[in-house]
């Protein structure tokens, strides 16, 4: 079986990542580019008698690259050795999506272009002449619906068709004959050296001309980069006297006015643009008075589904889990080995997992927001006011939305932005958006001390999560990342119905993470703690006696200001520091799994009240984020002075908010 190698390249929200879902299903992994902290996704399908290998590239508008993820998605379109590049393009917005597809054929890229979301388009009134465009083009053109898989076997057809017979896609590209004249007198100079003809000399020649600092770079090595440069110099001047702009923007409309010729050839439109249901459901969703109270009522429906539905499941989950403790104890009795098995495994790994239909069900409802169009326009609403507040454009929420799922792929998300300075600090307030790990946190106390408004309390959570992290860039916007932030331009997908398999996968992927730390991390952490509340020899189990209790009760008066100066909970912040999780782990482990499944909340009783409950979820919700997150932070920024300084900045706010709610909340007479 032949193997083909193929790059998903395209603008964001196009549906590269829809396309790659169905084609590779299951046979699909993700891992990062070699030297490089960018994840890929990379998937197999078998099509004749081919194993074809896809990789989803990150979602790029030019390949002139300026965040991270730019870079990664050029390099790969330039430098790897794929067989052929996918160009996944909206049919309804053929002009901006076609400025990336002119440049991949100006480096004479062996090339398919595929015409996703046709029928919104259709709607629209746009008709796209499939043929024209392949004959204009010279490279092949097919209509998808990625949501659904039509066109998918012509398109594969399509892809055994174009590797057998590849096609320089250069051919058919038309500059006129001032600029290609002078194009041809530069390539000359580029081609005396061998080492710039990994790539066409014409790609070279315009990528200088733009000013392209990789490819500038790139001939400063040459032997001849001093009669290149000299050439360059020339040719830029002699443009700019005759067109009176600069090369730049003499190359770009060169590029919009071939698209032009295209579209006028190939698409019908109205003449008058029809009102679509994207445009009638904006002008309420991102309505600069009606946006953010939508997104609160939004994000308030998803936590009262999370807990209407989820809890019963929760409990029949947790009352197996009891259940099998005690046929545990029944079989072995009441040894060491039991105690290890039932209060240290099931204890702390099933006391985590009965937390399982929450996890997922806000994994389903964050996948399917996101793959309606609407986390977009959540982004959008947050732009103006994270904007004026803190100097950040609404492009530094769109990693914070992520850092709800998990914080780790928020952190690695801020390299989509362009300037250091707002990707740092953008970094350092992810850590304050609740992620899933706190989940279960919330469920542990929320059941146990409030059985009505369980929604609106979650819901606070989210909504202190992100007021704060808006106070703290502010405040570091201040002191540490002085400076102007540039504008952001924003581009809002059109809604669509979001596919049952992809919605389905993307929830599966973030669960099975949460199973998967459940079976290592807080397996091994759960061990870690029966063994500490075990020792010395001797000692009761989990009694303030043993170790984990003399570590607690050496920590816990620090806590006291905040409502929980008891030693359990000093304990499991220490701990959760590994894994948010583990915080629940902690008391599953130390109370035991039997118990814990009626006597646990008269337990939680007498350590808390309401209000320091209320506190303790707040000092979780924003204390030190967890390992993998430090360790991506250090990761990204090549240094340890960020993590630290993460540590230290998320650990004394959440003191300060914790204490003013508990206090405040003493002084209002809610102790």
């Amino acid at each position: 079986m032949d193997d083909i190698r193929i790059g998903l390249a395209g603008n964001p929200n196009v549906g590269k990542t829809t396309l790659f879902n169905q084609l590779t299903g299951l046979h699909q992994h993700v891992g990062n580019w070699p030297g490089k902290t960018v994840e890929k996704a990379e998937g197999f399908l078998n099509f004749n008698k081919h194993r074809i290998n896809i990789v989803d590239l990150p979602g790029n508008y030019a390949l002139s690259a300026h965040s991270i993820e730019e870079v990664v998605s050029r390099d790969f379109i330039v430098d790897e050795s794929s067989n052929l590049i996918i160009n996944v393009i909206d049919a309804n917005n053929l002009e901006r999506n076609l400025y990336l597809t002119i440049q991949m054929m100006e480096l004479g890229t062996n090339l398919i272009i595929v015409i996703n979301m046709n029928k919104f388009a259709k709607k629209r009134e746009y008709y796209i002449n499939i043929n024209e465009l392949t004959k204009l083009l010279g490279v092949p053109v097919v209509e998808i619906e990625a949501s659904d898989g039509t066109g998918e076997e012509k398109l594969l057809e399509l892809v055994e068709k174009a590797v057998n017979n590849p096609v320089d896609s250069s051919k058919k590209l038309v500059y006129g004959k001032e600029l290609g004249e002078h194009l041809q007198d530069l390539q000359k100079f580029i081609e005396e050296d061998k080492s710039l003809l990994n790539v066409p000399s014409s790609w070279t020649a315009i990528k200088l001309l733009e000013n392209d600092d990789i490819i500038i770079e790139k001939v400063k090595n040459s032997r001849f980069s001093a009669k290149i440069f000299k050439e360059l110099e020339k040719l830029q001047k002699h443009l700019n006297d005759v067109f009176g702009e600069s090369s730049e923007e003499i190359i770009a409309n060169y590029r919009y006015a071939f698209i032009d010729g295209l579209i006028k050839e190939t698409v019908q439109k109205p003449e008058i643009e029809k009102i679509t249901l994207t445009d009638r459901i904006d002008n309420i969703v991102i309505n600069r008075i009606l946006g953010i109270p939508i997104f609160i009522a939004i994000l308030w429906t998803i936590f009262q589904i999370t807990f209407i539905v989820g809890t019963p499941i929760q409990n029949l989950i947790n009352h197996g889990f009891r259940i099998l403790g005690e046929y545990i104890l029944i079989i072995f009795g009441k040894t060491w080995f039991s105690s290890l098995i039932v209060d240290g495994i099931i204890g702390g790994v099933g006391g985590v997992l009965t937390f399982l239909p929450i996890i997922f069900l806000m994994f389903l409802m964050i996948s399917i927001l996101e793959d309606s169009g609407y986390l977009a326009r959540a982004a959008f609403v947050m732009d103006k006011i994270m904007h004026k507040l803190v100097g950040l454009h609404g492009k530094a929420f769109i990693p914070m939305i992520l850092g709800f799922g998990c914080t780790v792929p928020g952190i690695m998300a801020t390299r989509t932005m362009e300037h250091e300075r707002d990707r740092l600090l953008t970094m350092l307030i992810i850590p304050f958006m609740s992620c899933s790990a706190r989940l279960p946190v919330y469920a542990f106390f929320v059941a146990g001390f409030f059985t009505i408004y369980q929604g609106e309390i979650i819901l606070s959570l989210y909504l202190i999560g992100i007021i704060v992290a808006i106070i703290v860039a502010f405040l570091l916007k201040k002191s540490l990342f002085k400076g102007m932030t540039s504008p952001f331009v924003m581009e809002l997908p059109s809604y669509k119905l979001p596919s049952v398999k992809g919605v389905l996968m993307h929830t599966w992927e973030k669960g099975y993470a949460f199973i998967k730390r459940a079976g290592t991390i807080i397996l091994a952490a759960s061990v870690i703690i029966w063994i500490l509340s075990s020792l010395p020899i001797g000692v009761e189990y989990g009694a303030q006696e043993s170790i984990t209790g003399q570590i607690g009760t050496f920590i816990a008066p620090i806590f006291a200001p905040l409502g929980f100066g008891n030693w359990q909970s000093a304990v499991s912040l220490i701990f959760g520091v590994v894994s948010k999780e583990i915080v629940v782990a902690t008391y599953g482990t130390l109370f035991g799994v039997v118990e814990s499944g009626s006597g646990i909340t008269a337990t939680l009783h007498g350590l808390f009240t309401p209000l320091s409950a209320y506190a303790f979820m707040v000092f979780v919700l924003l204390y030190v984020p967890c390992f993998a997150s430090i360790a991506t932070v250090k990761q990204e920024t090549n240094s340890w002075k960020w993590p630290l300084m993460m540590v230290v900045i998320t650990t004394l706010t959440a003191y300060t908010i914790s204490f003013i709610i508990y206090q405040g909340g003493i002084l209002l007479g809610f102790g």
